[in-house]
């Protein structure tokens, strides 16, 4: 599994920020399965069934229970624990939950990345972050072909806005801490990473689309759609996590080379809209229907949104391993397990390795 990193992780303290929550636990499963040290810091987990529960990913790490709006904890778990490499994930994720709780998302996703930030700039063994952000933080004008790195950031909804705010703060840390030219004074590489949707096993968070279709799906009552003809990048959460994995070992070897901001979507013939993601979602599972809920007093949501990942696929030499039709597979594979275990987890990162 580690061939493609160079054995980076091995042994190294890898620190990720978020580690409970989906993109997290399953970051942190496939770093553990590197041999790295890792350190999770974040919140608890949304429910009992989330992936980093039902796999007892706590007890193959150091688990540690935090808030990144606590500058103060978060720098005395740096201190003590001295990364190497850090992989910033925690976030109040939800692009409807923004629209009730606009404060706190912004206080989580804005201030959570200047203390994340600041704190690497205070603890001398930090040598690579990895800052995770969102397709959505480049100003959408749902253009018809995707966005690239130096696209302007900008959001509609406090969601969007927040990470186009991270992403901001982050170009100011990059220039004003962590320069390239004095790479030799600071030691730290500096990267952001945008992916597309994600979609995967073990996420049950509220609102999201795969959480609503299994839910239903498993109830064995019809999905409910709210924005059937919104186009997104889908790929499966294996995906964009690939990316950051071998950014971060191409950060810690030839940091200079690599630092800046990346793109990690799928390709084009994934970018589908909600109804036919849902319709091979129906057909993968075997049963099933669903009922357009769509109405005009639902909050802003983008109806187009693409990414452009020339940059990953010309200087990493990364590029999608799945798709459409092989990633839904995987995500019904996964919730139609009858008896999840971490070991399962491991099975399909091999099996998406192996692809």
């Amino acid at each position: 599994m580690d061939k493609m990193l160079n054995g980076v992780f091995k042994d190294k303290n890898v620190l990720v920020t978020g580690h409970t929550g989906f993109k997290g636990s399953w970051l942190t499963t496939w770093l553990n399965e590197l041999e790295a040290n890792v350190i999770g810091y974040a919140l608890d987990p949304y429910r009992e069934k989330d992936n980093f529960v039902v796999t007892n990913l706590s007890s193959k790490i150091t688990d540690i229970r935090g808030d990144v709006r606590d500058f103060d904890k978060l720098l005395s778990v740096f201190e003590e624990y001295k990364p190497e490499i850090v992989f910033h994930l925690a976030a109040q994720p939800l692009v409807r939950l923004s629209y009730e709780e606009p404060r706190e998302t912004y206080e989580t996703n804005v201030m959570g990345t200047v203390n994340l930030l600041e704190t690497c700039k205070q603890v001398d063994s930090v040598r690579v972050v990895v800052n995770v952000t969102s397709d959505k933080c480049y100003e959408n004008k749902e253009m018809i072909w995707g966005y690239r790195e130096n696209d302007s950031m900008g959001g509609y909804d406090p969601y969007s806005s927040s990470k186009g705010c991270a992403e901001l703060v982050t170009s100011a840390y990059r220039r004003s801490f962590f320069n390239p030219q004095d790479l030799d004074e600071h030691g730290v590489a500096l990267a952001s990473v945008r992916a597309g949707n994600v979609i995967g096993g073990g996420d049950w968070a509220k609102d999201r689309l795969m959480t609503d279709c299994i839910t239903a799906l498993q109830a064995g009552k019809k999905i409910k759609i709210r924005s059937p003809q919104a186009i997104r990048p889908w790929q499966h959460v294996l995906e964009p996590l690939s990316g950051y994995l071998l950014l971060a070992s191409k950060l810690y070897k030839e940091p200079k080379k690599y630092i800046g901001g990346w793109n990690f979507g799928p390709e084009e013939s994934s970018i589908v809209n909600v109804g036919e993601l849902v319709e091979k979602l129906i057909d993968c599972w075997g049963s099933g229907k669903w009922l357009d809920t769509s109405s005009n007093d639902e909050p802003h949501e983008a109806k187009l949104l693409k990414l452009d990942i020339s940059k990953a696929r010309y200087y990493l030499n990364w590029s999608p391993r799945l798709d459409i039709d092989k990633t839904i597979k995987l995500v019904v594979d996964w919730y139609k397990e009858d008896n999840i275990s971490y070991g399962f987890n491991v099975q399909q990162i091999k099996e998406y390795i192996n692809k």
